[in-house]
């Protein structure tokens, strides 16, 4: 009986086999709304990479730069000629000369709006005394400075005209570690060959990365927060947009880390950077309504990372945060009541444990902005609020 039974259950099992061969042991079909969540990019030659290329292309321009800069030149013989009897044979080679030079970069830069404004790096256009800008339809264009800002490395251009195609900003507090980056421009000139940009792929790598750097007049750039991205950045990229799978700006290309020596074999290694437009937006509105932001403010106060030596000296039971150890009397610091010794652990809320975490928090500001201080001092915490005030112009303040 038991065996008739068993024959019976295996010839309903061939028969579902013979009638189902394909599905029996498959796998389940994902869910159709899965499906239609993957990404398009890879699917197929035309997809959201190329989309977005294709949807930004037009409103990237090429800048071509002319700076004029002045070298100063000392006579090696300025010894033996010092003397007004040979000033009448030899004039006054004795006092050195100046001589005025062009010098001529390029860079990248991109419209945001059909009116011909153009946002690029300032180390790329905001030294120029002559800037052309090349658009993909091989036109160019003279273009003029409506204000540049050395600190947050941000210049706004103007062209004559209207009907301009250009770029939609996003929201770059919104984008994602992983999601595409596409970086637009015109690295070693490539622009100028067929007036068509050069376009480049990859991830964001990073995000909310800040640090600064010297700029060539002796101020110091503040990049904060900045965007990182594998997608290859090479020389001749700065202010070329960062754009995301919507065609949307993410960021404007601004640094890159190269093994290169020089400027002109800056290639990439996979590691650039941007700054996030939501940053620009602000600089360009400020920029656009009065041209320039005053930075030029002091505080009156000196820092140094706390060592084991001035651990000691001032007696600091922390190695935590950026110690003051010089006070300057009258200054912005002395009337906020910031004293020698104090140690800063935040500024407007955000710890500050290394020198660089003032610099950026301090540098970035403007006169008359107000900033809340926290300090240590001894085994209190004081909350004081330091007023950035305009620097005096006698007695070489310069902290």
């Amino acid at each position: 009986m038991k065996r008739n039974h068993f024959k019976s259950v295996l010839s309903a099992i061939v028969l579902c086999l013979a009638a189902h061969p394909a599905t029996m042991f498959a796998a389940p079909e994902p869910p159709t709304s899965i499906l239609i969540q993957q990404d398009d990019v890879g699917q197929s030659r035309r997809n959201a990479i190329t989309r977005a290329v294709s949807q930004c292309s037009p409103a990237i321009v090429g800048i071509n730069v002319t700076e004029t800069r002045t070298q100063v030149y000392r006579d090696p013989f300025e010894g033996f000629f010092s003397d007004p009897f040979f000033d009448q044979f030899f004039g006054n080679r004795s006092r050195g000369y100046a001589r005025d030079y062009e010098v001529r970069s390029l860079g990248s830069g991109f419209l945001i709006s059909k009116d011909g404004y153009i946002v690029t790096n300032d180390h790329v256009a905001g030294g120029a005394t002559k800037i052309v800008v090349t658009l993909t339809d091989g036109s160019k264009h003279d273009a003029k400075i409506v204000g540049t800002d050395v600190v947050t490395d941000v210049t706004v251009l103007k062209i004559e005209g209207t009907g301009f195609p250009f770029l939609k900003l996003s929201n770059s507090d919104d984008i994602a570690v992983g999601e595409w980056a596409i970086a637009f421009g015109n690295p070693f000139g490539l622009f100028d060959n067929n007036a068509k940009p050069t376009v480049t792929v990859g991830v964001v790598s990073n995000y909310g990365v800040s640090f600064t750097q010297p700029a060539d007049d002796g101020q110091v750039r503040v990049y904060r927060n900045m965007i990182q991205t594998d997608a290859a950045i090479s020389s001749g990229n700065s202010g070329g947009p960062l754009v995301n799978s919507n065609g949307e700006v993410i960021g404007v290309n601004t640094v890159i880390y190269s093994t290169a020596n020089s400027s002109r074999g800056s290639g990439s290694i996979g590691i650039g950077f941007a700054i996030p437009i939501n940053r620009v937006k602000r600089i360009v509105e400020r920029l656009k309504g009065g041209g320039s932001i005053d930075r030029d403010f002091w505080t009156g106060m000196k820092l140094e990372q706390i060592s084991e030596k001035m651990k000691k000296y001032f007696q600091l039971e922390t190695s935590e945060g950026v110690l003051v150890y010089q006070v300057t009397a009258d200054s912005p610091a002395d009337q906020a009541g910031i004293e020698p010794g104090d140690v800063i652990i935040a500024i407007d809320g955000a710890p500050t444990t290394r020198d660089e975490d003032v610099e950026l928090a301090i540098l970035d500001g403007e006169v008359n902005q107000k900033l809340s201080v926290k300090v240590l001092r001894g085994q209190q915490q004081k909350a004081l609020t330091l007023t950035l005030k305009k620097r005096p112009r006698s007695g070489g303040v310069r902290n």
